[in-house]
């Protein structure tokens, strides 16, 4: 590999050709790798879908890896993975990056639905994504984790897990900054704070054309959490008793909140004691996004 290839930093950049969101450069260098299917959904919906791959099928402890998107006026672009992003046991404490930047340019929508994060045990995994977005932006991002290889008997067995998100105006002007942090004490206490719940997710729902989605996810939340907390029968048919319900978790939680001037953005917060119930929640909440990116999130999924 020459030095300059070396040198090269994964990007995608998305726009307008012939009327149509296209692709004008991708670059990307190991460990990572970009894939664009030509045809993802109805050829009359403008979208280009991006698959990010990790050679070796995971992240590697140690690795630094940097990415930036550009997504132009009035374009469409999906990121996505095809599989969990497995982040490898850490080697002599050394934790991994990986850092995202993307701009979204007006009436652009950038959707990211990712598989969740798996960190094996020992594992030191640092992530961050930052965008810029217009006041007329849209913007999806789907960002969660597991607690671990179920199978090898592994439950929030990691050492530090921190992702941020930070949204910001092209002014510079901070429209949403969120960070969450979960780090073995000396006690090696996070699975005990996490009770019996095995994935974390966060959904985040930002612009214009997001506000009927926004609404009905909304509405939605409201109906699962009142249905668990107010009618057990329907929530946790087998429970016996009221008293039986309210000694039981749900056994997924859910709760919104908007943000930004006019309430332009919702974020969603799930806890769940299983992927495959949050595979669902975001099938259901993200399907209303067919029309727009060609196919509904997750449809293969869970």
């Amino acid at each position: 590999m020459s030095h300059g290839e070396e040198d090269k930093e994964n990007s995608v950049v998305v726009e307008k050709v012939g009327g149509r969101s296209s692709i004008t450069s991708c670059l990307s260098r190991y460990p990572i790798k970009f894939i664009s299917p030509k045809k993802v959904g109805p050829s009359n919906i403008d979208a280009v879908w991006v698959y990010i791959l990790n050679y070796g099928g995971g992240i590697v402890s140690g690795d630094h890896i940097s990415c930036k998107f550009s997504v132009g006026d009035a374009c469409t672009m999906v990121l996505t993975t095809q599989g969990s992003t497995k982040v490898y046991k850490s080697v002599g404490s050394k934790c991994s990056h990986q850092i995202l930047e993307a701009r979204v340019g007006s009436n652009a929508l950038l959707a990211i639905i990712p598989d969740p994060v798996t960190c094996f045990s020992t594992a030191r995994y640092y992530q961050k994504q930052v965008f810029t977005v217009s006041s007329d932006s849209n913007l999806v991002i789907v960002d969660w984790i597991t607690s671990g290889r179920h199978e090898s008997g592994e439950k929030w067995d990691f050492d530090l897990y921190r992702s941020t998100n930070n949204i910001f105006f092209d002014d510079g002007q901070p429209l949403f900054l969120d960070t969450m942090l979960l780090e073995k004490d000396s006690f090696g206490r996070v699975k005990e704070h996490m009770l019996d719940y095995q994935v974390i997710a966060m959904i985040v729902l930002l612009g214009p054309k997001m506000q009927f989605i926004q609404n009905l996810v909304q509405d939605n939340v409201k109906r699962i959490m009142t249905e668990q907390l107010q009618n057990p029968s329907a929530a946790l048919s087998h429970q016996k008793s009221k008293a039986d319900f309210f000694m039981t978790k749900p056994s997924l939680v859910a709760s919104c909140s908007v943000f930004g001037p006019k309430k332009i953005g919702l974020i969603v917060r799930v806890a769940s004691v299983t992927t495959e119930s949050v595979y669902k929640f975001l099938r259901h909440q993200l399907a209303p996004l067919e029309p727009m990116i060609g196919v509904p999130p997750y449809r293969n999924n869970g």
